[in-house]
């Protein structure tokens, strides 16, 4: 609903005070960008790298030629790909560079929010950190925010201030990431910090593990 792929069935959603309208893809393009799970089958393996990232330029933006090269290495040296990587096709990257390309993909316009389905699921630990503290780093100097979406509940401690917990397309749950952990209400979220963490967090536990 948020990316445009659903029309809401009532209320309204804002960013900005400006209010979403269902179609209007153009607007909410610039300001609202996706980051998919697996970027193997979200990239496109017949443009290179420099295709990708033009596209969204080119359909959402005036910009020349060349100004849009320069928000392509610049964006790309954000993620940590390199200047070299415009001429690569998807499958000549490493699994950690594909999902930095994803991410690159989704700031070449310079969003509001990122909506990251699952987006580091499918990366081992030490590649999974790496793009976490990219991303809260990202976060820190663009002014950006996430909605993460993921059932890991150790990730969503370390990276979320706020927590929504969904069973079946409804909000079970919400609060602070603190204190849903400390004292979650629902069963579903019991549940869930139960099997990871074996019991909620006190709030002496959660300050030490900050």
């Amino acid at each position: 609903m948020l990316a445009g792929m659903i029309e809401p069935t009532s209320g309204e959603l804002l960013i900005d005070d400006h209010p979403l309208h269902f179609g209007d893809y153009s607007f909410r393009s610039q300001r609202i960008r996706m980051i998919f799970q697996d970027p193997s089958t979200s990239l496109n393996p017949r443009q290179r790298i420099s295709q990708i990232l033009d596209f969204p330029l080119r359909l959402n933006t005036d910009l020349e030629p060349e100004q849009r090269r320069k928000q392509i290495i610049e964006t790309m040296r954000m993620v940590g790909l390199l200047p070299d990587h415009v001429s690569y096709y998807p499958h000549m990257l490493a699994p950690g560079q594909k999902q930095r390309l994803g991410l690159a993909r989704a700031l070449i316009l310079r969003p509001k929010v990122i909506i990251a389905d699952e987006a580091l699921a499918s990366l081992d630990m030490s590649m999974r950190s790496q793009l976490i503290n990219l991303m809260l780093e990202l976060q820190e100097k663009q002014g950006i925010s996430y909605i993460y979406v993921t059932q890991h509940i150790g990730m969503m401690k370390h990276i979320s201030d706020q927590v929504l917990v969904m069973h079946q397309g409804e909000v079970v749950e919400r609060g602070s990431t603190a204190d849903v952990l400390a004292s979650p209400l629902h069963e579903l979220t019991k549940r869930l910090i139960a099997g990871h963490f074996g019991e909620a967090l006190t709030a002496d536990a959660w300050r030490k593990d900050r």
